[in-house]
């Protein structure tokens, strides 16, 4: 069975180590793929959103992938801010490998993107503010170690 390990890094110079370290480890370059945001975005037409349409399909994508939309949204604003997506996809051990590469080279942990505290517009000054509690999903799993996550499909 097939695994992807996800990992989102602010800075787009570590990611040529990240790949680097993973075509070592025996990953193809067909099996990696690297995502950020277009420096330039084509637009469609007059009425034509580029850098919306962009956000609005890495969402999409993302969930048809297992990600819960509001981890989704976390990345999508992780790669908004200049972040960099890697994924690696391998059968079991080596896409657990994958994950360890990209904990190594510093893959954020989306939480902490995503960690805002959410306006309600009927709070009352004073009252406390509801926690989201963390998504569990099935398909997707924790890596030990930092910010890469694997997903199963």
């Amino acid at each position: 069975m097939a695994k992807t390990a996800v990992g989102l890094f602010e800075n787009s110079g570590l990611v040529d180590g990240v790949v680097r370290d993973l075509t070592a480890k025996g990953f193809l370059q067909k099996d990696i793929r690297v995502l950020g945001e277009p420096i330039e975005m084509a637009g469609s037409g007059v009425m034509s959103t580029p850098r919306t349409d962009f956000e609005v399909g890495l969402i999409r994508d993302l969930t048809a992938f297992g990600v819960v939309e509001a981890d989704a949204e976390a990345y999508v604003q992780g790669v908004r801010r200049g972040g960099v997506m890697v994924f690696a996809t391998g059968p079991g051990k080596k896409a657990d490998q994958a994950a360890e590469i990209m904990n190594g080279h510093g893959a954020v942990e989306i939480e902490k993107i995503s960690a805002t505290q959410p306006a309600l517009p009927n709070a009352e000054i004073g009252e406390e503010i509801p926690v989201r509690a963390p998504s569990t999903q099935i398909g997707r799993v924790r890596s030990p170690g930092s910010g890469a996550r694997l997903f199963v499909w």
